[in-house]
């Protein structure tokens, strides 16, 4: 379970990373199905098969800090026998996971009052907690106009456009990435996830920053939506992450270089909010 997580994971087969919070938390029960001589022994595989799930994506906030949480709640306890660790694993593994999803919960109802009825939205990627907030304020009998970039080159907006097309309320439109600007001039919001923030930084799929700076020439707010575990400070440090280039020209590239990053770095400047379970916060 671990080695498919951590597969998965580098592959890119969940795109929310509330989700990959989870799966990789989740991961880490195979470890109490495993027979071990000592609690220290348990300790030491918690340990190191918590780095490896981690190492599979390094710029992952809610990765690292859930998988974290788990292991440094086990060894920090400094239990004495490998039952009471694996105890102690599965009660941490089960309140992380609580967490996690009930923050994304908050943060989408938080969200639901700046989604006014009749708005024509405009999002990018694919976020859970955006979808969320969409279901919550649909069921409360608000409709909206949503434009959903396909987020290229793995057109993961198409996943979005798929999951709001099934909402009643809700008329979804699938564009290209650089139709984003044309768009734009007929939205009333753009409303996008995070991977994190990092003090002044929002991290999140590429292509969000070209979205935002647009947005703010054209004086459409941007509002971010996510779980506050997400916005972090010392002890932090962002790592882009750089694809093959194959995902983007199938064919060799012959006399050029082919660049694929899965991130980019968007100034909080150009936001006009972010909401989390904790709250709103205005920039």
């Amino acid at each position: 379970m671990i080695d498919e997580t951590v597969e998965e994971i580098q592959e890119m087969q969940t795109h929310s990373s509330s989700v990959v919070a989870v799966n990789a938390t989740r991961a880490l029960e195979e470890l109490l199905d495993r027979e071990f001589a000592t609690a220290e022994e348990y300790v030491r595989a918690l340990e190191r098969n918590g780095s490896v799930l981690r190492r599979a994506n390094p710029s992952h906030a809610s990765l690292q800090n859930a998988v974290r949480q788990v292991v440094a709640a086990v060894t920090e306890a400094d239990p004495e026998t490998v039952t009471e660790a694996k105890i102690l694993t599965q009660e941490e593994i089960d309140a992380v996971v609580s967490r996690v999803e009930s923050a994304k919960e908050r943060a989408a109802e938080n969200a639901v009052s700046s989604l006014e009825d009749g708005m024509t939205l405009l999002t990018h990627d694919y976020s859970s907690t955006v979808i969320e907030a969409l279901e919550q304020a649909t069921d409360a009998g608000k409709s909206f106009e949503v434009y959903v970039t396909e987020a290229r080159p793995r057109y993961i907006g198409r996943k979005t456009a798929r999951r709001l097309a099934d909402l009643d309320g809700v008329e979804a439109t699938l564009i290209a990435d650089s139709a984003n600007g044309y768009y734009l001039e007929e939205c009333d919001r753009v409303v996008v996830g995070m991977d994190c923030i990092v003090e002044d930084t929002l991290y999140n799929r590429v292509g969000t920053f070209p979205i935002a700076a647009t947005a703010s020439e054209l004086d459409v707010p941007v509002t971010v939506l996510g779980s506050a575990s997400k916005i972090v400070g010392e002890g932090f440090v962002f790592e882009n992450e750089f694809r093959s280039g194959s995902e983007v020209m199938p064919e060799p590239a012959e006399g050029f270089g082919v660049e694929n990053p899965t991130y980019d770095a968007t100034p909080v400047a150009l936001l006009e909010s972010v909401i989390t379970d904790e709250g709103r916060e205005t920039f």
